[in-house]
């Protein structure tokens, strides 16, 4: 079945005006022209759309969208299970965020107050306390107590400022990385950004040696959470950095021979 510009406009929410810059930007062309002159879409066409508006959705610009669809390794399936646990993980934090503005509201009509947890619950600081419970117990296992326990007390106690700056920070190296998958695992860019990714779990977590790196570069690929999460920036994303993670540690244990 075809559909006219203006029935996917009405279907999707996406103005017609949109439409034809999708379609002279090369984002998004109709399967044919009908006999009218008017643009015509198809299945394909309306599955793509989606993925658009998916991208969009994240936060990702249209050059950069069109880049992702058109690479001949996109896996729709695969980013719509990313696309998934980052609607998912969004939808908690609009939750917990809700929740908060109904505390707040409370506690203005009862003239009561709250902690200061309390007051960001839902911004950033929840989320990654979240995190680090459901690894605790992992992480102890893999790599013992005595060296995951100090960590875990050490950031327990950060302000919810530098849990802030901590995610801001982790944010901008990922999307450099998967902004930067074209030039290739070995480009001095993204050695240079994987180089930040050590130094900042370096600085706020633990010693990050190349022996950890290297297996961390193998966890971002063999756990499927850690992959969900981090293909959720671009598909394909994790196994990437494991590869630039590996150039990295080679490069740098070759300098210290």
């Amino acid at each position: 079945m075809a559909y006219t510009i203006g029935e996917v406009a009405q279907l999707s929410g996406v103005t017609v005006r949109a439409l034809r810059h999708y379609d002279e930007i090369g984002l998004l062309k109709p399967s044919f022209i009908s006999p009218s002159g008017y643009r015509m879409y198809e299945g394909a066409d309306l599955e793509r759309l989606q993925q658009i508006l998916f991208f969009k959705e994240f936060g990702f610009p249209l050059s950069e969208i069109q880049r992702i669809l058109d690479n001949p390794d996109f896996d729709r399936a695969q980013a719509l299970e990313s696309q998934r646990t980052l609607l998912l993980k969004e939808i908690e934090r609009l939750e917990r965020m809700l929740q908060t503005l109904d505390r707040t509201l409370d506690a203005l009509k009862g003239g009561g107050s709250m902690s200061a947890k309390e007051m960001f619950d839902g911004f950033d600081m929840s989320e990654i306390e979240a995190h680090i419970k459901e690894y605790a117990d992992e992480a102890r296992a893999r790599w013992g107590k005595a060296a995951v326990d100090p960590v875990i007390d050490r950031t327990s106690q950060y302000p919810v400022d530098r849990w802030a700056g901590i995610q801001r920070d982790w944010d901008a190296i990922f999307r450099t990385l998967a902004d930067a998958m074209e030039q290739g695992p070995d480009h001095p860019d993204v050695q240079a950004s994987v180089a930040n990714l050590r130094k900042l779990i370096s600085d706020h977590f633990y010693d990050c040696t190349l022996e950890i790196f290297r297996g961390l570069g193998d966890l971002y690929v063999h756990d499927k959470r850690f992959t969900a999460r981090i293909d959720a920036y671009r598909p394909g994303l994790a196994t990437f950095l494991r590869q630039a993670i590996h150039i990295y540690c080679d490069r740098f244990e070759s300098a210290q021979d």
